[in-house]
Order: C-alpha cells, then structure tokens, then sequence
C-alpha cells in the first residue's frame, strides 16, 4: 500500500514539475506565438547543459544513498550535507562555464541570462532526499501551491509576443520557490553534526558514475532541440518542445514509478532480499506495459489535431510529431523499469551506464541525417530509435539475471487491446476534427479519451491478462 501511494504521489510530483507550460500551453502558444514559444525551448535546452552540471548525477546517487542509510539518522545526515555540498561545488563550477560560454555565444544574450535562474533551482533541489526516504507526500502538497502561484503570473504578467523574457523568470522562479520549500523540513528530519564529519569530496567519482549516463541521455532529450534551432530554425525546437512536452505529461505517469521504487528496491537489495528485487522488477514491468501501451496507442489517436487545438494556429506540424514521439512511452517506461528500478538500485551502474551512452551515440549519428533531410520529424524519429537502442540493450543485459518471458507475459494482450482502442478513437478524431480550444473541442477531445479508456478496459476484461488477479488480491486483502 505503501508503495501504491508514493507512485500516486510521485505521478503527481512528475506531472506538476511539467503541468504549468502543459495548463498555459494554449495561452502562451497564442500570445508567444511560434516564434517565442521556440526561443525559450531553444535557449532553456541550451540552459540545460549547465543544471546538468550543476546536478552531476545527484539526482539517481542521492536517491540511492539515502536508501541505503536512512535508518540511521546520523548516517543520512551525514550523507545528506557532503552530497549537497558537492552539489553547491558543482553549481559554482557550472555558473563559470556558463558565464564562459556567453562570451563567445552572443545569440539571444539576454534570454540566457534569465534562463541562468534555473542553475539556481537546481542547486537548491533536495528532492532527492525525500525521495530516498519515500516521501513523496511532502514535495507534492508544498510544490502544488508554488505551482498554482506562478500559473496565476503567468496569466497575470504575460500578455503579449515581447514577454517571452518575462514568461522565462516566471518558470524559473516556479522551480526556486518549489525548492525553496523543502528545506525548512530538514531541523526535524536531520540531526546536528560536526563539519569535521563531512567529506563531500569521497562522493564525486560515484556521482559521475551517473553523470555519465544523464549527460549520454541529455544527449537525445536536448541535442535534438538544438540542432533544430541550428539547422532548421528556433520555430521547429519550438515544435519539437510542444510536442516533447505532451509526451513528457504522459510519460510522468508512467515512470512514476521509476523513483518510487528506486529507493524500495535499494533497500530490500541492501538487506539481501533478492528474490523480492525480482519480483518488484516483474510486477512493476507488468503495470508499467498495461499503462504505457494505453497511452501510447491512446496519445497516437488523438494526436493529428491535437498541436493546433492546443496549442493554437500555426502548431499544426505538433500533430503528426506527436503521434510519431509517443512510441517513445513505451519504450521510456520499460527501460526507467529495468534500469531505474533494476541496475541502480542492485549496483549495476555499469550495464545502466553503457545504455544510455549507447542510445546517445545513435542519437548523434541519426540527427545530422535525419534532421538535415525531414528537419522536425526527423529529430522525432531519431529520438524514438535513441531510445528503442536503450531498452533493447537493457533487455539484452539482464537476460540471464531475470525471467523475460515472465516479464512479457501479457504483452500480446496489453497490444491487442491498445490496437483495438486506436481503431475507433482515430477514427472520430478524423470525423469530429477537433482545431480549436473552446467547449466543443475539448467535449470532442475528452469523449475520445473516455471512449478509449472504456474500449481497452473491456478488451483487457475480455482477454484476462495476471495483472487483473494481482488488482483483485489488492482490493480483498484491503477488505
């Protein structure tokens, strides 16, 4: 049970890091317009590389550790203050490249200096510690309110196409205030200890372990929207965001439970339990497929109008990039399940590592070709083989360690009903053309998502797949 309410509560932490530019999405892509809404996705990927910097794989280290130690309450506070230290080294040493960097790269100057805010937000962000401790409660409620706060500015301050600086502080300012909250919580959760305690330094070879790995998989998240912006212009990284971002709302459901279990796995995996490790690994893989292929064939089917009903006229080129990305839930949550759920928490950083620098390498070779012939759809295709590349050599590493069949085993059944579904849903989004954001077009929208919800639920009730058993034993031990 416990479990379940940290992935609602982490789905829920995942989806509002990302449902502020999803809920404002039609207002900014209408008073932005294309060209500014591609300036900031241009510039904030650019901005990237330097949080990167900042984070240097804290992120999935600080999850671990925590977990490892947190029933030791000076252990974790002793872990807790070297790795944030180390993350406050880090951050000075990105601000100097950064300030580097924008003595030679003089393109939209002042949108890089606002976009620098975000080093800051990344800096401050200790939300890798409550994740190592599962609570995920905590980061939700308080994040929430900053969230809305910075909705009603948005509203407030962005009015027309020469506030895009404007809508860049706001956003950033939303990260700081939302990490900024967290903090007062540690004189209760942490315990006093002397500097003298504190070795940061002994924590940096471990973390760069895991930088490796998120900048290899920065590489096919940022370095597409980059060589839009080069070779095909700041409107088409504009595209490629709007849809990326879509994407990026479903896919917060799904690899919810990704960081969830992470820390759950860790410490069963600390304690020796290896056939629990396996069988959280089985039964996460199962739930993550059921969702994930939903989603995609759900996301592919409403997706040809979706760009200019969402985000206004102009988006149109949204639609068909969407349908093509959203292979790319599928294949996401079954790699966040067997490698953030398996190969981090049992130490495999290795295998995880080799992965994701792998599926960077396709990236970088697919995208000069891609992107120079079909420019947008290009980076969008070159995207999902990125990723195909990473889950099948995660599959390919853990084939003797664990049972693929078991993994598997109601695929073909999670497929025939998403198929199904797509079938009926596409079709009323080819005869109902919903274009614009008023009340008939999100009543035509939201009758086709209810629609496919109910034809993949009875499709599933039909084909009789484990993970409804699993769902019943659930409700009745629960009675």
């Amino acid at each position: 049970m416990k479990v379940i309410k940290n992935y609602l509560y982490n789905a829920g932490y995942n989806i509002l890091a990302l449902i502020l530019p999803l809920i404002t999405g039609p207002y900014i892509g209408r008073v932005l317009k294309p060209e500014g809404v591609g300036i900031n996705s241009y510039t904030n990927s650019l901005i990237q590389w330097f949080v990167l910097i900042a984070g240097i794989g804290i992120s999935y280290y600080g999850n671990r550790e925590i977990a490892y130690v947190r029933e030791d309450k000076k252990k974790m506070t002793q872990t807790f203050w070297e790795i944030q230290i180390l993350k406050v080294l880090m951050t000075v040493v990105a601000f100097f490249l950064f300030a580097l960097f924008i003595q030679f790269y003089r393109k939209y100057y002042w949108y890089m200096i606002l976009q620098s805010l975000n080093i800051v937000a990344a800096a401050i962000d200790i939300s890798w510690l409550y994740m190592g401790i599962e609570d995920f409660k905590r980061t939700v409620i308080r994040n929430t309110m900053v969230k809305l706060a910075s909705l009603a500015m948005i509203f407030i301050f962005v009015r027309d196409a020469s506030d895009v600086g404007v809508y860049i502080v706001i956003l950033a300012l939303s990260l700081i205030g939302g990490n900024l909250t967290l903090w007062p919580h540690l004189r209760i959760l942490l315990t006093k200890i002397s500097i003298k305690e504190l070795h940061p330094l002994r924590h940096f070879i471990p973390t760069v372990s895991l930088f490796v790995p998120q900048i290899a998989t920065q590489i096919y998240l940022i370095l597409n929207k980059n060589m839009l912006g080069i070779f095909a212009g700041a409107t088409s990284a504009g595209f490629y965001n709007q849809s990326d971002a879509l994407v990026k709302v479903v896919l917060g459901l799904v690899t919810a439970t990704g960081t969830v279990m992470l820390p759950h796995v860790s410490n069963a995996f600390a304690k020796g339990e290896t056939k629990k490790v396996n069988e959280l690994l089985y039964n996460s893989f199962d739930f993550v497929s059921c969702l994930a292929i939903a989603m995609m064939f759900g996301l592919a089917a409403v997706s040809k109008y979706l760009g200019t009903m969402f985000y206004g006229p102009g988006f149109g080129p949204v639609g068909l990039a969407l349908m093509i990305e959203s292979i790319v839930i599928v294949l996401i949550g079954w790699s966040n399940v067997v490698g953030t759920q398996y190969l981090l928490p049992t130490n495999k950083v290795k295998s995880f590592t080799v992965s994701v620098v792998f599926g960077a390498i396709v990236n970088i070779i697919l995208n000069f070709p891609f992107i120079y012939f079909w420019g947008l759809y290009g980076a969008v295709w070159a995207t999902v083989l990125s990723e195909l590349a990473v889950t099948a050599y995660q599959l390919w590493v853990v084939r003797y360690s664990v049972d693929l069949k078991k993994m598997f085993e109601n695929f073909i059944k999670y497929l025939i009903a998403g198929v199904v579904m797509f079938v009926p849903v596409y079709y009323l989004e080819l005869l109902w053309k919903p274009k614009d954001m008023n009340l008939q077009g999100i009543m035509y929208t939201g009758l086709e998502v209810i629609i496919g919800i109910a034809v993949y639920a009875i499709v599933l009730l039909i084909l009789r797949p484990t993970i409804l058993s699993k769902i019943k034993r659930f409700f009745v031990k629960k009675d």
